[in-house]
């Protein structure tokens, strides 16, 4: 806790950027189990990780986005979920070397809670109390509940969370470009809900561009006692025919993008989809003095 809050006096704190297109470019096939691909071919990940911190990342997320026990039924993994998470925090604190930060990474199952869906409240709780214990028990510096689609699925992760660590816990939810929730509610009401449960730090990341998301950072930061997240696309992804997303914002024009989201009240700053160690280095040239 002390070293995130020393960070946070100094800020803005630069996040990492994004890791699955990255180790897709090193190799990894679409498809696979993200998790297991790394935990079978380490050096990809401690080398973009590593370049990650040499750009001017602070904290690292470790890889453990879909590590938890509904995500791993799909490639027949449930059972290992305390063995994956600890293996991949371990990797992400090779790279980090005692030098930066790492967060245990958790996000969405993707299914919305009854009644609108098939997950239970207590069902969810108990996924994400699993992994968060795992994370806690491998070695985490903090955690991060990042990608999130609705206010309720995030504070069940962030409870279940404090139930099993002291560590400050970061809240991250996708948003549309109205500052809508994909699960209903909105970016404002979330900021609401969760720093009153004692999130660490609110924010945004994914689905957007950083030049879509003045007036949502604004908004945001009016409500927010905490520190604020945002950790956008590299802008709006372009869809060829066989499905590959391309994003066409260059790493120039995101940092002088994040500059002003910074201006507008963003203090944990990074990259999400299409974002390379490149991006990070120019959110450092224009974000840190």
């Amino acid at each position: 806790m002390e070293r995130f809050i020393k960070l946070l006096e100094n800020g803005p704190v630069i996040l990492d950027g994004a890791t699955g297109s990255n180790l897709m470019k090193a190799g990894m096939p679409k498809g696979v189990c993200t998790e297991q691909w790394i935990l079978e071919n380490p050096q990809p990940l401690i080398d973009l990780q590593r370049s990650y911190i040499e750009s001017g990342s602070q904290i690292i997320y470790a890889p453990t986005f879909a590590a938890n026990r509904h995500s791993l039924s799909r490639h027949g993994l449930a059972d290992r979920v305390q063995e994956i998470n600890t293996k991949l925090i371990q990797l992400s604190k090779t790279a980090a070397d005692g030098g930066v930060l790492v967060a245990g990474d958790m996000t969405t199952t993707g299914i919305p809670l009854e009644p609108l869906g098939a997950m239970s409240y207590d069902t969810l709780y108990e996924i994400y109390r699993e992994q968060a214990s795992a994370l806690y028990e491998g070695g985490a510096d903090l955690l991060v509940i990042e990608t999130m689609l609705g206010i309720d699925e995030t504070a069940i992760a962030l409870e279940a969370a404090q139930s099993v660590c002291p560590l400050p816990v970061m809240c991250s939810l996708t948003v549309e470009a109205d500052g809508g929730l994909y699960f209903g509610g909105s970016c404002i009401e979330a900021v609401q809900t969760l720093q009153e449960l004692g999130a660490a730090a609110v924010g945004i990341n994914c689905s957007l561009g950083p030049e879509q998301l003045a007036s949502i950072v604004r908004n945001m930061k009016a409500e927010a006692s905490v520190p604020l997240i945002v950790k956008p696309n590299a802008g709006m992804p372009q869809i060829r025919e066989n499905g590959e997303a391309i994003y066409p914002m260059g790493a120039e024009d995101f940092g002088r993008h994040m500059k002003g989201l910074v201006a507008e009240g963003a203090s944990l700053i990074g990259g999400c989809c299409g974002t390379t160690p490149a991006f990070i280095a120019a959110i450092k040239a224009f974000c840190k003095k």
